[in-house]
């Protein structure tokens, strides 16, 4: 049977791992994984618009062996109860699947997401989905967040077929999904379609440290009625944009009761459980007044709280600040969940896939990672609640992530190559992870949600 990546090379065998010539081949391949990385960040995948670059991630999971499939996001998902509200239709929007496997034995997934979030083109000082190097950096929209992740892994994975055929001795699989940036969806929709395994590594930038937890995120949209008329006559109207601010600092003002509901590690991060106001929109023309103003918020809430009890919160905030006001209580501002679901989560620090990952970083780089939790979420969440599979994040060193001239440090890709690959040898030269710490849960069979814990901003162990 021929080596899964490469027909010309033998099939997998039990030989000890040679560090250096795997380094080695990942230099060598370094500038192939740039390419590639060049290649995602030039096809724009913001939400609704990711069908091209998931042909670019297919076409390398290809070439690098996987068995791959495009696999679609079912509308129904909207009534899973884990799920987020879906931004768009998901015609035409599939997450990407590959299976890569040799014989028996453990299972993983990597996961990563190719949605990115909107650029503001005109405040870069380089076109954002024009990928540019500069001093070691590659500029762009989604380099960081998350597609360096991508050329990462896709850099371990082709060094460890060329340095250390032997490596692979039983199933990997890669998931290249949408929605993360908004509802979770898309890794939603792999998971219930029995896409699993005993442990799951996302490939956030987490500047080469381990990411083992989040808190709860709600979107939610606040929206005010008013009294519409000329500019003429707005002393006689009712300017709904005159109560945004303050029912805006309504909702702000729910962070210092739920920082007090915060368990470690959780509370001793700086503003957790932050509120932002992401969109404001009303009106459609300078000389009158709006008869509507929309505000799209963004909270983070304790893992203590469901989905459910953070929106009741965020409702019982405005409906208060708006009592008082004689419009406001005639014509209440109506919240509703717009986006983001989703639940804290916490893995243990000692939970044996962080150790392995830390040995693997300590085998490459000669100590051990940082271990923190967010203020923010990722789709670990998922496979962690609602499976009992063991995940955590691990990739590249980002900047400006969510803002102007973000970017990825090529350096650390390379970095975190020789730990992730380091890490898939050992992890399947030694049989995954013990018994009792991996998940086993029957595929599309969902298990009752894991306590997270703690609660979300940056803290280290």
């Amino acid at each position: 049977m021929p080596h899964p990546g490469n027909p010309d090379l033998p099939a997998p065998d039990t030989a000890s791992l040679d560090a250096a010539a795997l380094d080695r081949a990942i230099d060598d391949l370094a500038e192939d994984a740039f390419g590639f990385l060049e290649r995602l960040v030039a096809a724009p995948s913001p939400v609704g618009a990711e069908e091209t670059a998931q042909q670019i991630v297919r076409a390398e999971l290809d070439r690098l062996g996987f068995t791959t499939a495009a696999t679609p996001v079912g509308e129904d998902i909207a009534a899973d109860p884990v799920a987020g509200v879906p931004q768009l239709p998901y015609a035409g929007r599939p997450n990407v699947i590959g299976h890569l496997v040799y014989g028996t034995g453990p299972s993983l997934i990597l996961n990563g997401h190719i949605d990115v979030v909107p650029a503001e083109a005109g405040l870069w000082s380089v076109p954002p989905f024009t990928p540019v190097r500069q001093d070691g950096w590659l500029l762009g929209r989604g380099a960081g967040d998350m597609k360096g992740g991508f050329a990462l892994a896709t850099l371990a994975i082709a060094a460890l077929h060329r340095a250390a055929p032997g490596w692979l001795r039983g199933r990997l699989t890669f998931a290249s999904v949408i929605e993360e940036e908004c509802t979770g969806n898309g890794t939603l929709a792999t998971t219930r379609d029995g896409v699993l395994a005993d442990a799951a590594v996302l490939l956030e930038p987490t500047d080469l440290g381990l990411l083992l937890g989040g808190v709860g995120i709600l979107w939610a949209e606040l929206t005010v009625r008013g009294l519409p008329a000329h500019a003429e006559s707005a002393h006689r109207a009712v300017n709904p944009v005159d109560f945004v601010l303050r029912l805006i600092g309504s909702v702000r003002a729910l962070e210092a009761g739920m920082a007090l509901q915060l368990a470690d590690p959780f509370r001793q991060l700086d503003r957790a459980c932050a509120v932002n106001a992401g969109v404001v929109r009303a009106g459609d023309w300078p000389s009158s007044v709006p008869g509507q103003a929309t505000v799209g918020l963004r909270v983070g809430f304790p893992p203590s709280w469901t989905p459910d009890e953070a929106l009741k919160r965020v409702s019982d905030a405005v409906a208060s600040a708006a009592a008082g006001d004689p419009w406001l209580a005639g014509h209440p501002p109506q919240v509703r969940a717009s986006g983001f679901r989703a639940e804290g989560y916490l893995l243990d620090g000692g939970h044996p896939l962080a150790s392995a990952l830390a040995a693997a970083h300590q085998s490459a780089h000669g100590s051990p990672p940082r271990k923190f939790a967010l203020g923010s979420t990722t789709d670990a969440r998922i496979y962690l609640n609602q499976f009992g599979v063991p995940a955590v994040a691990y990739g590249p060193r980002a900047r400006n992530i969510h803002g102007t001239d973000e970017a990825v440090e090529l350096d650390s890709i390379v970095a975190g190559a020789r730990t992730l690959a380091r890490f898939l040898a050992s992890y399947y030269a030694g049989g995954g992870l013990p018994p009792a710490a991996a998940g086993l849960a029957e595929p599309g069979a969902a298990r009752p949600a894991r306590a997270a814990g703690a609660a979300g901003g940056e803290v280290t162990w």
